[in-house]
């Protein structure tokens, strides 16, 4: 069963520093679509980023890994996020 993208969101805190429609410590979701809207391989960017963490994309705070989530886990979100 594929994982749920809000339950991904849940475990992992991901509203802790993101929300949908404004800036909090990381992006909105939106501001991500509006970044990567232009690129076929959004998804696997943005998939990439929540495992590997990163900084300097978005300003001083960086992101944090989730390595701990699968490819699968890591495309649901992408997915999630990119359709906000």
């Amino acid at each position: 069963e594929p994982a749920d993208a809000k339950a991904l969101l849940a475990a992992n805190n991901c509203m802790a520093c993101h929300a949908i429609d404004k800036q909090i410590v990381g992006p909105a979701f939106r501001n991500v679509v509006a970044k990567y809207a232009s690129k076929a391989n959004a998804a696997t960017l943005v998939a990439r980023n929540i495992r590997d963490g990163g900084s300097n994309k978005w300003g001083p705070v960086s992101m944090p890994a989730f390595g701990h989530l699968s490819d699968a886990e890591a495309d649901v979100l992408a997915h999630y996020v990119l359709s906000q």
